[in-house]
């Protein structure tokens, strides 16, 4: 029996709409289609949509290839739902994702998970370390200082924010920033580009 006949009377099951959950959320963090997983994993792109939508269990013969589909070990896919694991809707302090930056002393945890509007990020902002230039995109941000302090410039304007302060500007406008202290810095930083277009003064 195919994988859609089996979801034609079955009602969801919490297992099998976080599975679907998780199957969607590692396709997005690959950026790739339904379509391109289905084709990689070989199976059809409704049996996958049902999939991700928790209307059908993942069978065996489908967890290897679409394991192999998303380069993860098959157990990622079928974890417990107590298990601490990534999913649509949520990112695991141990399973964050780095985003690359070129800029010296300063590293980009993503907080968001993959789909979301919004792109939160843990900025770490080594003492000295800071942006290359000032830059400026797209969209609007929003930060919060964790820990340490931080020297922000925006629009040529030039603000001191120790811990618990906070800023929101236009990303339009240029900006740039740098951590003036001896300890390390922590900014929870939002932002409304997505991941791939949010990056140091590079």
């Amino acid at each position: 029996m195919d994988v859609l006949d089996e979801a034609a009377d079955k009602p969801k099951d919490d297992a099998d709409v976080r599975v679907g959950r998780r199957v969607r959320a590692l396709r997005l963090e690959r950026r790739l289609s339904l379509a391109e997983l289905a084709v990689r994993a070989g199976v059809s792109i409704g049996a996958l949509s049902q999939i991700e939508r928790g209307m059908s269990s993942l069978r065996v013969k489908v967890i290897w290839p679409l394991a192999a589909a998303l380069d993860i070990e098959p157990s990622a896919l079928i974890a417990d739902g107590n298990e601490a694991v990534n999913d649509l809707y949520c990112v695991r302090a141990n399973s964050r994702r780095a985003i690359p930056v070129k800029s010296e002393g300063i590293a980009k945890a993503l907080l968001s998970p993959p789909g979301a509007t919004l792109t939160g990020m843990l900025v770490t902002v080594e003492a000295g370390g800071g942006t290359a230039e000032a830059y400026a995109h797209a969209g609007h941000e929003f930060g919060f200082v964790l820990s340490g302090e931080v020297e922000l410039v925006v629009d040529s304007t030039r603000y001191g924010l120790k811990t618990g302060d906070s800023f929101a500007f236009k990303s339009t406008l240029l900006h740039a920033f740098r951590n003036p202290g001896a300890e390390q810095c922590q900014i929870l930083w939002v932002n409304t580009t997505k991941p791939s277009e949010v990056r140091d003064g590079a």
